[in-house]
């Protein structure tokens, strides 16, 4: 071993020491190992514990589909039937309550279909080989688990519990109402076949066979919560897959993949008939409308037609004459114009007080049902404000008036009404010139109808009224046939693009990959977190190199862990990797004496620590006992008089000592005791004082070392922890060399602050640690005690097993290793 060790004052590192963390860390491979095995498991577990969940979709249309049969100005129904093109519109409705409603309604969906699983009831709709078929009208048991029990081909046995209370709830869907039943009984079985009603005043259904029963097969059904049911599928997802196209596409997710299927068609399915009733809704009350006004024009023409042929018969006139012919042409084209212009105005004065009277539009808005709309513009603002309406309808429904929405629908709508009233304003105007001019050019014909004979004006009178009338019901005709085809040709705004369908999609949640994924991060994690907060509340020192790197004094060596049953490690087992550790040492410390170039000289090493506990009497023993097997003459003295050790070791007992010298009861031969240790003499403590510190600062003290230096060539002092007393401090002024024991795991890393700084200030020399008690530990790095005198420790590379002897191996696998080594 090179004995040749650097003993200047090293700088002192503040840097961290990533190799040493990285080692560190990597020496914690079986608490990595146990927690990602651990976390694993718990990951395999989730994934069968946690509820399978599906996510399906279905893709529709919501475009405005108008017929290409009719024109602005005369198709009543597709101008005016309602915001099929809105896209908010579609996703308010489909997340409503109401429009879930009609759907849950229509599916039966508050009737649970469950079948036992490995750690829950497991939802069976659509698998299970029955149906559940009854009247919303009739009571039910109201979230009741009833149990089915196949027990034959086309049989099967309903049993079930009452309340323990005796009051159970019963339910009636038509109008969702709950009311209390009380039976007499504690339960319920009895056997059924298949299509037989049920028929109690608790329960009232039967069961509809769809697939083969197979005997000894349970399900269970329960008749749930009406409200509860529409809440918890208003959670269909909808989003816009193309704006311009305007294409949506709504996903739900869950446990039962038909169930998903099954809902997401069916709510398509409700919100197609919705709008297509909606849109169609108008056209109805339009045509309506018309067929009254037709009924009394009929009559009316009737009437004429009548009156008419008697005035022909009754004055013999059946022509008119070409002057007649020509003042009839002119006074009926005139009149129409001018009917159709009043009507057209009473229509638009009707409109403006509508709108002026109400703050909803919607179907109920005035139908043009005898006119055509003279300005394009009335038709389209009509139509975006009874859009803009009906949306602003839907969203009050579900957010409040602070809605950002909704706030700035009732702007558009008042743009929209503002715009309407101007149209309106500057249409009735120019048809009032209009009216004005008409009335003028009638007041010119109708004086030329006095020219012609009185038989003839009665004739033209009766036959202008006629075709008046007659125009009129051909006009309601024509409108009647419109508004029917229409309502018959008339097609959804919303369609299906892509049905919700399984294709045997796997479950979206929980994801095996992800959760394995997680669960090997938390078991690289956790244990991670756990080293770092020990390393941070660790205050212990455990190598070195810690001691190198935060204190100035020099590392003179380590000492290892003692196996032994007593502290004379060198003497009991000199083949021992310990005692080659003080033999280590033994060589470093000639080095730091101050007379280490007198080699005749005494030479005095004092030892001490900062706190009791730390091996500073055992390094003190075993230092003596090699200097003294080195054939020089060793004197071993107990100097920490307040807790006094040594005697122990050396079957002795600690009546006598270095106290009844310095009290002046005992010379100082007759407390120098002979051991079995060749050239160790002992003087131990003695009794203990009650003012150790004063008697060794008397003179008698001083005189004692004096003469022991000049008897022995090597005094060896155990002194008192400086941390703990200042006896210490004061007894290192004979010390040619001090060393400070410090134990690993055990000694605090502030405790040697005060002897450091100590040692910067100059005021004590010739000082250095050695860390006592050391064992390899692979969780405080690499390599550390090569170099300090413990290489040869615990069998390490060429020298281990042969060249010391052998120690007992401390971990299992070490000991497998030496049992077949022994074999």
């Amino acid at each position: 071993m090179d004995n040749k060790i650097n003993f200047t004052t090293p700088t002192i590192q503040n840097n961290i020491d990533f190799k040493g963390y990285v080692f560190k860390i990597i020496s914690y491979w079986k608490l990595f190992l146990a927690t990602i095995i651990i976390a694993l498991i718990i990951a395999k577990f989730m994934n069968g514990y946690k509820q399978k969940r599906f996510s399906l979709s279905t893709t529709i249309s919501v475009k405005e589909e108008n017929n290409p049969l009719f024109s602005t100005g005369t198709n009543i129904a597709f101008n005016w039937g309602g915001a099929s093109d809105e896209i908010e519109t579609i996703k308010v409705i489909i997340g409503s309550r109401s429009h879930n409603e009609k759907v849950v309604k229509k599916l039966n969906f508050f009737v649970n279909y469950l079948k036992e699983g490995r750690y829950r009831k497991e939802d069976v709709y659509g698998y299970t080989p029955f149906t559940v078929n009854f009247q919303t009208d009739e009571p039910q048991l109201y979230n009741k688990l009833l149990k089915i029990e196949i027990t034959g081909d086309n049989k099967y046995k309903l049993s079930f519990d009452f309340n323990e209370l005796g009051s159970d709830q019963l339910i009636v869907y038509e109008d969702n109402t709950v009311s209390q039943f009380i039976s007499d009984k504690s339960n319920f079985s009895k056997e059924y076949n298949v299509d037989e009603v049920i028929k109690t005043p608790f329960l009232n259904f039967s069961l509809r066979k769809n697939n083969k029963f197979n005997i000894g097969e349970t399900y269970f059904i329960r008749f749930a919560s009406f409200d509860g049911t529409v809440g918890a599928y208003r959670g269909v997802s909808v989003r816009t897959i193309t704006a311009a196209a305007s294409l949506l596409g709504l996903s739900m997710s869950g446990p039962n993949k038909r169930r998903i299927v099954t809902y997401l068609n069916a709510t398509v399915q409700v919100l197609e008939a919705e709008k297509q009733e909606q849109k169609i809704l108008y056209a109805r009350k339009t045509k309506k409308y018309i067929d009254e006004l037709f009924v009394r024009e009929q009559d009316s023409l009737n009437k004429i037609e009548r009156e008419l042929g008697i005035y022909k018969e009754v004055h013999n006139i059946f022509d008119l004459s070409t002057e007649g012919s020509q003042v009839f042409d002119e006074i009926i084209e005139l009149e129409k114009e001018k009917k159709t212009l009043l009507e057209f105005n009473d229509y638009l004065k009707n409109l403006r007080s509508y709108i002026l009277t109400h703050n909803q539009y919607s179907e109920n808005i005035p139908v043009p049902a005898l006119i055509d709309i003279q300005d394009v513009k009335i038709a389209e603002e009509i139509t975006i404000l009874i859009q803009k309406s009906t949306l602003r309808e839907t969203l009050k429904r579900n957010v409040t008036e602070n809605y950002p929405g909704l706030k700035k629908l009732n702007d558009e709508i008042s743009i929209a009404k503002n715009n309407l009233f101007e149209n309106i304003a500057n249409l009735r105007n120019i048809n009032n010139n209009k009216i004005s001019k008409i009335k003028k050019r009638l007041s010119l014909t109708n004086s030329k109808l006095k020219k012609i004979p009185s038989r003839e004006q009665g004739l033209l009178k009766y036959q202008r009224n006629f075709e008046i009338s007659e125009a009129n019901y051909n006009y309601l005709k024509q409108k009647s046939y419109e508004a029917g085809t229409a309502i018959a040709a008339n097609v959804s705004d919303v369609k299906i693009i892509d049905e919700a369908k399984d294709l045997g999609e796997g479950p979206n949640y929980p994801k095996p990959q992800f959760n394995y994924l997680v669960g090997l991060m938390m078991g690289i994690v956790i244990p991670l977190f756990y080293i770092i907060i020990r390393e941070i509340l660790d205050t212990k020192i455990h190598t070195a190199e810690e001691i190198q790197n935060n204190y100035a004094i020099p590392v003179l060596g380590v000492v290892g862990r003692n196996q032994g049953k007593n502290n004379l490690a060198v003497f009991d087992r000199p083949k021992s990797s310990v005692s080659e550790s003080f033999r280590a040492l033994r060589s470093n410390i000639q080095f730091m004496f101050k007379n280490a170039s007198d080699k005749d000289a005494s030479k005095t090493l004092i030892l001490t620590s900062s706190v009791s506990g730390e091996g500073k009497t055992m390094v003190s023993i075993n230092m003596a006992t090699v200097f003294a097997l080195s054939g020089k003459k060793t004197v071993l003295i107990g100097l920490d008089l307040r807790k006094p050790k040594i005697y122990d070791d050396f079957d002795l007992t600690n009546d006598i000592g270095v106290v009844n010298h310095l009290i002046n009861q005992k010379t100082l031969d007759e407390i120098i005791i002979p051991t079995k240790i060749p050239n160790l003499d002992l003087i131990l403590s003695g009794p203990i004082p009650p003012n150790p510190s004063e008697l060794l600062l008397n003179d008698t003290a001083d005189k004692m070392i004096k003469s022991l230096q000049e008897r022995y060539d090597y005094v060896i002092i155990d002194t008192p922890p400086v941390g703990l007393v200042s006896d210490a401090l004061e007894l290192f002024k004979y010390g040619d060399a001090i060393i400070y024991v410090i134990r690993q795991d055990y000694s605090e890393r502030g405790m040697m602050k005060m002897i450091d700084d100590k040692y910067k200030n100059k005021e004590v020399t010739n000082i250095s640690y050695v860390l006592n008690d050391f064992s390899i530990k692979n969780n405080y790095g690499y390599g550390y005690g090569y170099g300090y005198g413990y290489g040869y420790g615990y069998g390490y590379g060429k020298y281990g097993y042969g060249y010391h002897e052998n120690e007992e191996p401390k971990g299992v696998f070490s000991k497998i290793l030496s049992f077949l080594k022994i074999k």
